[in-house]
């Protein structure tokens, strides 16, 4: 069996930031992978985007279309019109397009013309605010069927759908991590044919649209469905931002003087968790998209770790410098949907004091999301020995990945030079790096990181 191997692929998200625009759009020219990546502003969405346009990357450089509800943040890059009416709009080798899922003449009006797009990374999702659970399973059928029924039909070149789904095929309800059947949580850490939940009819969704295409008589197209834990990563318009939503928690924490107080339960304090690195899932998603191996199946996809909150949180606190309490009791628990509720501008003078993008306190935090997860009355675990067995190999080191930011926003954020970079602008980022290769070649590494993670976590 072929083992996946890609080569350097460990900060592949670092590298793209410093290669060459002008290699990137040449060989770009002569690839014949076009990518479709749905929900392209959330965490793995967004790494999507970083990965495929790349050189380096298996198969790439990939053109890519990124879809999405919402306008981008301003410090992206330029948007650029389909190539169909505009082959070179500017040098970034990714087009934007903005629809809402839910309407479906829309989607197909945009998505219809795309007749070059060879393979689907479907990585959107709606939380569906006041809905109920039946509601909100079938708003989210009905976009995944909107996309694919415009595309299949229209992309004689399509030949594989990657849906990302997650731990909600283990657990239902989702909010909160509470109510698991015995049955079910028995089978921790959990495999990939626990009984079906809700993301069940997702891929009832996408073997249905998968099948027409065989009905029709056109060449087969194969899927895969990945299944990630808690992603860690970063994108301001994701609705499972926990990463960005507990270091603004902190910042709002220490602007008003106060300790890093654990909000949630005993066990995810004490408990073993693990998560998915938004990096690792995309090459996860990568990989099956492009290995034998990883056609027509379902995988989980974690780290292969395992990591303890009560770990982790010291850490969140020692990088913004203040003091911090753990678990102290059940009457001690609260909410930080109810907690940080009229904090808006209380975020907003942080963002002027420390010159940040201005930003909405609601755009970047999911207060709900971060309830759900700390409050678990259960430990969360996934396997990954099938993605090992079908010869994905990959893996993430979630405390090495998880303090590399912090140590690094720590070291070097109190340099008033870098403090000052102005990430909305491209010109400012390329003169940082071009300066810091004056330093030190060990050096030069961590500054770059630095550079890549100020433009994404927003804050410091």
């Amino acid at each position: 069996m072929m083992r996946w191997c890609w080569t350097g692929a460990y900060g592949a998200i670092e590298r793209r930031h410093i290669v060459s625009h002008a290699a990137a759009e040449a060989a770009a020219t002569a690839s014949q992978k076009v990518a479709l990546v749905v929900g392209s502003t959330g965490v793995v969405g967004a790494a999507l985007l970083d990965i495929l346009p790349s050189p380096d990357t298996p198969a790439g450089p990939w053109k890519v279309y990124a879809l999405s509800r919402g306008r981008l943040p301003p410090w992206s890059a330029p948007e650029g019109a389909p190539s169909s009416s505009n082959p070179n709009p500017n040098t970034n080798p990714v087009v934007h397009l903005h629809v809402d899922l839910a309407d479906p003449a829309a989607v197909a009006q945009a998505l219809q013309p795309l007749a070059d797009i060879t393979h689907v990374f479907y990585t959107a999702w709606s939380a569906c605010p006041g809905a109920t659970e039946e509601e909100a399973r079938e708003a989210n059928c009905d976009m995944l069927r909107n996309v694919l029924s415009a595309v299949v039909p229209s992309c004689p070149a399509l030949v594989h759908v990657c849906l990302q789904t997650g731990r909600k095929q283990f657990v239902d309800p989702f909010e909160p991590l509470s109510g698991i059947s015995a049955a079910i949580a028995a089978m921790r850490p959990y495999p990939e044919d626990v009984p079906r939940l809700e993301y069940s009819d997702l891929e009832d969704v996408l073997l249905d649209e998968v099948a027409h295409s065989w009905l029709n008589g056109a060449a087969a197209i194969t899927w895969s469905v990945h299944r990630p834990a808690t992603v860690f990563g970063f994108s301001p318009r994701s609705e499972s931002n926990v990463i960005a939503s507990l270091r603004v928690y902190a910042a709002i924490c220490r602007k008003e003087g106060a300790a890093l107080r654990w909000p949630g339960s005993r066990v995810a304090w004490e408990g073993f968790s693990d998560a998915s690195d938004a990096e690792l899932v995309a090459e996860h998603a990568l990989w099956a998209a492009l290995e034998p191996g990883g056609k027509n199946e379902t995988f989980n996809c974690t780290n292969g770790d395992v990591y303890k909150w009560k770990n982790l949180w010291p850490m969140l606190a020692e990088h913004f410098e203040m003091e911090w309490s753990g678990y102290d009791g059940e009457d001690k628990r609260f909410k930080l949907e109810e907690a940080m509720a009229g904090k808006e501008a209380l975020w907003g003078e942080i963002v002027r004091e420390k010159g940040l993008v201005e930003t909405e306190l609601n755009d970047i935090t999911a207060w709900w999301f971060v309830d759900a997860l700390i409050n678990a009355d259960k430990e969360q675990l996934e396997n990954m020995n099938k993605s090992k067995e079908h010869g994905f190999l990959g893996f993430r080191n979630t405390m090495t990945r998880r303090s590399r930011v912090s140590k690094t926003l720590k070291t070097l954020v109190s340099s008033s030079s870098l403090r000052k970079t102005n990430i909305t602008s491209a010109r400012s980022t390329q003169k940082t790096l071009k300066n810091t290769r004056r330093m030190s070649p060990s050096r030069l590494p961590v500054l770059e990181d630095f550079v890549v993670t100020l433009r994404r976590y927003l804050f410091v």
